[in-house]
């Protein structure tokens, strides 16, 4: 994934039943496929398909469950569009399944903690990885303490999972890196992380970096009605869409998101701004 001038869009394909924007919308094969050639039309660069919610509190499901989820519809996917597809797994089973579908990429939010044979499949098949910055796991990660320094510890832990995609084999060129926004940081911490992009840009300047931000909860909270009750997720699209820009303007080489259109003009206008 060469570094390009460019801001590419990931286009959000949740196949799970709980996911927290938009759990069971697309449950069957031709529901996914639609969805995802919608995504695609309005400017979806790549596809990145999940079978397993990582919400806070989400149900761990078993890779046979995930693997029954994302095959389909990569396999289907795989016969009608052209661009890259990912797949969001933290398994190796998973991961070998779904390469084997026709995946090109395996996005992984624990960056090989939970499961480092992640990267021997990424590396068999000369794939895509994307290691995110993760604490805990989505079950305890919210009630982690904040550490004391964000910057410091998403630059050293993403440095240690690097080091192990690569000692595995995974090829430098075919590593991209995430901050992990909402992924165990305080509300303070995940802005720090946004304003400070171009300081972790600088830290990797061999690895893109992608960022996804779209209708999560760190949103929800800055756009609390009077009484303090966070916007829920449906109403979080315009507070998504500044973060895009503020992102593109300090440099992020893709975005990860839901509402590919939206993100799409955003992104657009905010290039010819930088």
């Amino acid at each position: 994934m060469p570094i390009g001038e460019q801001t590419l869009i990931m286009g959000i394909l949740n196949v799970t039943p709980d996911s927290f924007s938009d759990g069971g919308l697309f449950a069957s094969v031709d529901e996914a496929v639609d969805h995802a050639e919608r995504l695609i039309s309005e400017g979806a660069d790549i596809i990145d398909v999940g079978g397993e919610s990582t919400r806070p509190g989400g149900a761990p499901v078993s890779a046979e469950e995930e693997i029954s989820r994302v095959v389909p519809v990569l396999e289907a996917l795989t016969r009608r569009v052209s661009v890259p597809l990912s797949v969001d797994t933290t398994k190796s089973e998973v991961a070998r399944a779904a390469l084997d579908a026709g995946a090109a990429i395996v996005n992984d939010i624990s960056a090989l903690r939970f499961d480092f044979y992640v990267a021997d499949a990424v590396a068999r098949a000369g794939a895509g990885l994307v290691l995110m910055h993760s604490r805990g796991t989505p079950a305890t990660m919210h009630r982690m303490p904040p550490v004391a320094d964000i910057m410091e510890e998403v630059g050293r832990s993403l440095r240690a999972s690097i080091h192990m995609a690569e000692r595995r084999g995974v090829a430098r060129e075919s590593i991209v890196i995430d901050p992990g926004i909402g992924f165990g940081k305080s509300q303070e911490q995940n802005l720090e992380l946004i304003a400070k992009l171009d300081q972790l840009i600088a830290q990797f300047p061999d690895y893109p970096l992608l960022i996804g931000t779209s209708r999560k909860s760190f949103i929800g909270r800055m756009l609390a009605d009077a009484s303090g009750t966070p916007a829920p997720a449906a109403e979080r699209l315009y507070g998504t869409l500044a973060t895009i820009a503020v992102a593109v303007l300090k440099g992020a080489h893709i975005i990860r998101v839901h509402d590919v259109k939206a993100a799409a003009e955003t992104i657009r206008v905010t290039m010819q701004l930088r």
